[in-house]
């Protein structure tokens, strides 16, 4: 007890509400949730809520799921939407087994480096018709549904499209990213017409509607997502990428399947942590985590700048492998059992100095992003960790004519050196930023859970695992306590780290804990001098089951919540 009190010595006197709690950590939002019979935690209210109605008419989490991703896409247009990429992992009570499904589409079959470089470009631009990739999602949903799902995949869409024909209020959260969205995309006229109909973005309570994808939501609703990628909507795509200058075929979108994977898993001390294998970024946590297994960090507290630098060195030398290795299985060997391996994680915490920060590493030689997530748990013992988004918030700018939604910009992410594991090739799969979670013990389920925002995912689901397992924090804790990021780590995009990168701190940390990282050389920046660093440190939800109970949390860094019945 004494060293869990000691742990917390370096956040105090930190209240993230101005008020005494009388249970609990102070930096806490609220308490975590209960329930018996269902849970769904959101990054949006009315999500939540569709999420627990359905499973409330028999639906099962994986129905709940679908259908609440379905409304993020409508009230969440700045961080998901049918235009982007779906991860999800699915515990099935029946089969006490794991599944993985990698929704993520790829680049189309007609671009390639040489075109590209043809066009004078030394990297694929972040908006416009080029770094459009083909969108997963709603193959995401089908392939859950027919799978696992239990109601008609058309009773699924109803509070949708309700939603995107009678309005809803606009969040604050949302208000505000739409705004910032507003100043690149303003000229984009689709974005206009549907997004700023009277000259500027919708403020926070102002009803909003979008028929444009209601009329979309139906015609998926009914074709079970056919038409999507075969019917009106595919057209519309194809021809509004094209006259921008992409390389769009119907074929394209016609021959994309999701492909059902085997998540990876890692034991830390005791607990069973899950991710999904490259093309994602969800390995990195492991990484993370199997060096400082070599710590005792409980003993060396949450604020500390022991385990502050320790964290921050351990995730150096896995964004390296990152860099290097993580990309499409299919067209690349990645050496995934080593990289996960506590061997091999001992080999690279040899190069970590506790006097000293790491300024540049050389990734060894091994033979052979705003975005939402939600998870779900039903009565049945079912449990879904979802994550979606578009990349760079809303997207590529690309909104096809009739369709109410904007197209990702994945492309993004590829590599223009032919060379490179993650170099870019027509039908070929970018690496992705979005990872799901799950934690089990003694091979049962105990935890869906996932933090939202790019390069910052790893990093998230890694103190989320300690700040439970480590510092003995309840799931609401876990994500309220504040985070810390560290930037500048090369990139699989070919970008390298430049003089250790820098940190960037949620308020909360101790600045004398703070003063001793910077004796030892790591740079810190102030998160206020950047807007986009502002929100860098992500949203995050979670289901716990302990016995015959589940436990939400959703933190208070968005605007959703959990709720169960």
């Amino acid at each position: 007890m004494r060293l869990i009190l000691l742990s917390f010595l370096f956040l105090l006197p930190f209240k993230s509400n101005g008020y005494d709690r009388i249970t609990g950590l102070e930096f806490a939002s609220r308490s975590e949730v209960f329930a018996k019979n269902g849970m769904a935690a959101t990054s949006h209210p009315l999500a939540t809520q569709t999420a627990i109605s359905i499973l409330k008419r028999g639906g099962n989490a994986i129905d709940a799921a679908i259908a609440a991703n379905a409304v993020l896409g409508l009230v969440e247009p700045t961080g998901c939407g049918i235009g982007g990429d779906l991860f999800a992992i699915v515990w099935i009570e029946e089969d006490k087994k794991l599944y993985g499904l990698n929704s993520s589409g790829p680049a189309p079959k007609n671009i390639s480096i040489s075109k590209l470089k043809s066009m004078g470009l030394e990297k694929i631009p972040p908006y416009g018709p080029l770094p459009v990739t083909v969108p997963g999602a709603v193959a995401g949903w089908t392939a859950l549904h027919n799978k696992f799902g239990k109601l008609n995949f058309d009773e699924l869409f109803v509070d949708a499209i309700n939603y995107a024909e009678e309005g809803f209020p606009v969040s604050e959260l949302v208000a505000y990213y739409l705004n910032r969205s507003s100043e690149i995309f303003k000229d984009y006229e689709n974005f206009s017409n549907i997004w700023m109909k009277n000259g500027i973005t919708p403020i926070k309570g102002e009803i909003f509607k979008n028929p444009l994808l209601a009329k979309n939501y139906r015609d998926i609703a009914k074709t079970n997502g056919n038409d999507f990628y075969n019917g009106n909507i595919a057209k519309e795509i194809v021809n509004s990428i094209n006259e921008s200058g992409g390389f769009f075929t119907l074929n394209d979108l016609s021959s994309f399947e999701p492909e059902w994977i085997d998540p990876v898993s890692s034991n830390y001390r005791g607990y069973d942590v899950w991710e999904l294998p490259p093309n994602g970024q969800g390995i990195a946590a492991l990484q993370i985590l199997n060096i400082l297994e070599n710590y005792n960090i409980s003993e060396l507290g949450f604020g500390s700048s022991e385990y502050l630098h320790l964290f921050t060195e351990a995730k150096k030398l896995a964004y390296e492998d990152r860099a290097k290795y993580y990309a499409d299985k299919s067209f690349a060997d990645v050496p995934v059992k080593k990289l996960i391996s506590k061997e091999y994680a001992n080999e690279r915490n040899l190069l970590i100095d506790k006097n000293k920060t790491l300024k540049s590493i050389d990734p060894v030689e091994i033979e052979n992003g705003d975005t939402i997530y939600l998870t779900v748990a039903d009565k049945y013992g079912n449990m879904i960790s979802l994550i979606q988004s578009n990349y760079r918030g809303m997207g590529s700018g690309v909104v096809p004519n009739n369709t109410g939604f904007m197209l990702q910009d994945r492309g993004e992410m590829f590599n223009l050196d032919e060379n490179h594991r993650n170099s870019l090739l027509g039908g070929k799969r970018p690496f992705h930023t979005i990872i799901p979670a799950f934690v089990t013990k003694n091979n049962k389920p105990l935890m869906s859970f996932g933090v939202m925002g790019g390069a910052m995912q790893p990093q998230g689901h890694a103190q989320i695992v300690i700040n439970l397992i480590d510092f003995k924090m309840n799931l609401q804790e876990a994500g309220d306590a504040p985070r810390f990021r560290h930037v500048g780590s090369s990139q699989p995009t070919g970008e390298v780290m430049i003089d250790g990168g820098f940190l960037i701190f949620e308020d909360g940390f101790n600045k004398d804990q703070l003063k001793k990282l910077e004796k030892i050389g790591h740079e810190i920046k102030n998160k206020n001098d950047d807007e986009y660093m502002k929100g860098a440190f992500g949203g995050y939800q979670a289901i716990m089951k302990k016995n015959e109970v589940l436990i939400g949390a959703s933190e208070s860094r968005k605007d959703g919540h959990a709720s169960g019945y």
